[in-house]
C-alpha cells in the first residue's frame, strides 16, 4: 500500500512539476514577446502582462508539491537537529497534521474563492474569467497533499540536510 502511494505521488507531483516549468516557459516566452511588442514594434499588447501574471501564480502553485516532497515545508530545524529519533518523528507527524489542515483551508476556500471570482474578467482579457486564476489556489494544495503524505511515509529532507 505504501508502495503504491508513493508511485502515485510520485506520479502527480511529476504533472505539477511539469505544468509548473511548462508555466515558467509561457511566462519567459510572453515576457520575450511583450519586449519585442513594446520596443522594438512600439505596439504594446496589454494581454501578456495579464498573463504572465497568471502563468506566474499557476507556477508556484504547482511547484510547491515538489517542496513539501522534499521536505522544504516548514517545520522546526532546531528541534529536529536536537531531538532523539523517536521524538523527531512524532515532530515530523504534528507538522504533517498542521500542513494537511493548512492545506484543506486552501483547498476549501481557494475553491470557493475561484467560484466567486468567477463573474470577474481579467483586465486586458475580458474574455478570460477569474475563476482560472484563482484554481491556482485549490488546484496546488490539492496536489501538495500527496507530498506532504509522501514525504512523512519516506522523508526525504534534503532542506534540512542541505542546511549549513
Amino acid at each position: 500500500m505504501k508502495n503504491a502511494f508513493l508511485a502515485f505521488e510520485r506520479w502527480t507531483s511529476g504533472i505539477a512539476m511539469a505544468g509548473a516549468c511548462l508555466m515558467l516557459a509561457i511566462a519567459s516566452t510572453l515576457g520575450m514577446f511583450q519586449i519585442i511588442t513594446r520596443f522594438v514594434l512600439e505596439e504594446p499588447a496589454e494581454w501578456t502582462e495579464v498573463l504572465i501574471r497568471f502563468s506566474l501564480i499557476w507556477m508556484v502553485f504547482l511547484a510547491i508539491p515538489m517542496a513539501f516532497r522534499q521536505g522544504a515545508m516548514v517545520s522546526v530545524d532546531v528541534l529536529k537537529r536536537w531531538a532523539p529519533p523517536a521524538l523527531r518523528r512524532l515532530l515530523s507527524g504534528l507538522v504533517c497534521i498542521a500542513t494537511l489542515v493548512l492545506l484543506a483551508v486552501l483547498i476549501w476556500w481557494g475553491w470557493d474563492y475561484a467560484r466567486r471570482g468567477g463573474v470577474q474578467t481579467m483586465a486586458g482579457l475580458e474574455s478570460l474569467s477569474m475563476f482560472w486564476a484563482y484554481l491556482a489556489v485549490p488546484v496546488g494544495a490539492l496536489f501538495a497533499v500527496f507530498g506532504v503524505i509522501g514525504n512523512l511515509l519516506e522523508p526525504q529532507n534534503t532542506e534540512l540536510e542541505n542546511a549549513q
